[in-house]
């Protein structure tokens, strides 16, 4: 929610008189029909590709968005006149290489900006010149620059990154396809289960590339990240940048079991071919989720805005045959796909008595505990920071597109903070993720002016005593945070325009993510893979025949990454043509 400062102009930063706006898909031209062979709830990026993948195989697809906006989590928005954020998700790495390359992500206007050097952290210190650690793609400026706090970290470095590389090439091929069905290994004729085992390949193929050194990697996976970095090094403020990619979205500290998969998953993506690179989406994220929607549009998709869905139309045999939007109107359709959350999805949308009860059971228990509080700053000029002092033509410097660390001194400072937190109390020195977009894509934001994205934890969502996350709690946290990058930075707080503050109940009021969880879900061991959303039902099917689910709740997870988008579009494309084959 938009909170706190209201918008001034600094001396540093052109005068815009830009109106306020929201960007939205303008493609949209084509008016709702009463019938499609596939309806699609929600436009965020998981539904535009599932969108674009029905439509370029011949299905007659419709996107229902409740929203102004499309994009779900992935959206440009103008919420301090001049200046377009990030909303909510902010980087781009993860997006698998097949949809950029199968939808034309590229001819249809995406551009991304790398990022080199990419991570910051600068350090609090009682000295002239405080130190800071600047990470980047070049091995050898990387370890110079790790050698000023640790020699012996420096040396290790190189082996840990190709250690978690070869872990990430053998579990990548398992983001493409659908768990593997248990339930349908012990059904059916012995042909059917034979079919079934091949499924099994995915996994065997990961094992086997993995060998002799699974056990190690078995460790990553389940073993509390700090335990992992302990072993490969010995400074601190190394060991607490590396373990923000382990606890970023999750409410759990660098001591909890299972957070080094996390960090897994904030590594195994790519841009332009270079492996764990993460950069800056050309217009912002929504320019991304413009350029699916316009894929898919291309094709003859029906992309609208502002039609919520209010709940999954079923016939007599309890097959999905469309929605009802909230205004009443029915869209028929012969399958149905939700981008929405397994929440809103099985608990809200469909008719409850279509759903086994142990089921139901299942989705209500998902841990949708979020830590996240997302500010978007609009701010006169950039930082300055103590440890990397602005050039006098005020001009971004290489750290300055960075994700850039702050409260990362040592692993003990995420790990207080994360216990503040699990106690209702927002954490009084957050983790802070900030970067700044513009400084490679100045475009965002009017002449000499920039858009800061905040991305902090660890904030609760509901808070001790029962407290509301109101207009003064939200500008108290806010407050917290800025002091805390003011300490860093000095003249933050005096730049600042325009804030807008999405606390936990924000994230979940206005982007639908349960909990304000941003990745429908916990990452955790128990709720991945198999159990994403639940046991015998990851293969984005769900009780109710002709009912998918394709967004985040799937398998395999959050990010912007579009997997469970082009996976359940291609389930729901197999049992379409099983389905007229037997018609």
């Amino acid at each position: 929610m938009a909170a706190g400062l209201p918008a001034r102009l600094g001396m540093g930063c052109a005068a815009h008189r830009l109106r306020g706006r929201r960007l939205a898909h303008s493609g949209a031209a084509a008016r709702l029909q009463q019938e499609y062979d596939a309806v699609v709830i929600g436009a965020g990026h998981n539904g535009l590709v599932a969108a674009a993948y029905l439509q370029r195989a011949g299905l007659r697809t419709a996107v229902l968005e409740k929203r102004h906006v499309l994009g779900g989590a992935a959206v440009t928005e103008e919420i301090v006149p001049g200046f377009k954020f990030s909303r909510a998700s902010y980087l781009l790495s993860l997006l698998r290489p097949q949809i950029y390359s199968e939808l034309e992500l590229q001819r249809h206007g995406l551009r991304v900006l790398p990022r080199d050097p990419y991570s910051f952290t600068p350090l609090l210190e009682d000295r002239s010149l405080p130190r800071s650690l600047l990470l980047g793609h070049d091995m050898a400026q990387t370890q110079r620059q790790i050698a000023h706090f640790s020699q012996k970290d420096a040396q290790a470095y190189p082996e840990y990154e190709a250690f978690m590389g070869r872990l990430v090439a053998a579990i990548d091929p398992l983001l493409d396809a659908p768990p593997v069905d248990t339930a349908a290994l012990g059904q059916g004729s012995l042909l059917q289960r034979l079919r079934s085992l091949r499924a099994l390949q995915p996994l065997l193929r990961a094992g086997l590339a993995l060998g002799r050194q699974l056990p190690r990697y078995y460790e990553v996976l389940t073993a509390p990240i700090s335990k992992i970095l302990d072993h490969w090094f010995e400074s601190e403020p190394l060991k607490a940048t590396l373990a923000t990619d382990a606890v970023i979205g999750a409410m759990s500290s660098p001591h909890s079991p299972g957070s080094g998969y996390v960090l897994l998953h904030h590594v195994m993506g790519e841009l332009e071919g270079r492996r764990g690179s993460w950069g800056y989406v050309a217009g912002g994220m929504g320019a991304l989720s413009q350029a699916i929607a316009h894929a898919a549009a291309s094709w003859g998709a029906h992309i609208f805005t502002e039609k919520a869905v209010s709940r999954v139309l079923l016939g007599r045999d309890g097959q999905a045959q469309g929605v009802v939007l909230r205004d009443g109107t029915e869209v028929r359709s012969k399958v149905v796909l939700s981008n929405a959350s397994p929440q809103i999805t099985f608990l809200e949308l469909t008719p409850q008595e279509q759903l086994p009860e142990d089921f139901t059971r299942q989705i209500r228990h998902v841990d949708t505990r979020s830590p996240v509080t997302k500010i978007n700053v609009a701010v006169d000029r950039l930082p300055s920071f103590l440890a990397a002092p602005n050039a006098r033509d005020g001009q971004p410097l290489p750290h300055h597109q960075c994700s850039i660390h702050l409260n990362c001194e040592g692993t003990h400072l995420l790990h207080q903070a994360y216990t503040e937190a699990a106690g209702g109390h927002p954490s009084s020195r957050p983790m802070i993720e900030l970067c700044i977009p513009s400084a490679l894509d100045p475009g965002l934001a009017p002449q000499g002016c920039h858009v800061v994205s905040l991305f902090t934890q660890y904030t609760p969502y509901e808070l001790a005593g029962g407290r509301p996350w109101d207009e003064q709690a939200r500008n108290a946290y806010a407050d917290t945070v800025f002091d805390c990058i003011e300490a860093y930075a000095p003249g933050f707080k005096a730049s600042v325009i325009g804030r807008d503050i999405l606390t936990p109940p924000d994230l979940e009021r206005v982007f639908g993510l349960p909990g304000g969880n941003i990745f429908h879900g916990g990452m955790s061991l128990d709720q991945l893979y198999f159990a994403r959303p639940a046991p015998s039902y990851s293969g984005y099917r769900s009780p109710v025949p002709g009912l998918y689910l394709c967004g985040s709740g799937a398998h395999p997870g959050g990010g912007v990454m579009g997997a469970a988008g082009r996976n359940a579009a291609q389930v729901a494309l197999g049992d379409f043509k099983h389905l007229r084959q037997q018609r």
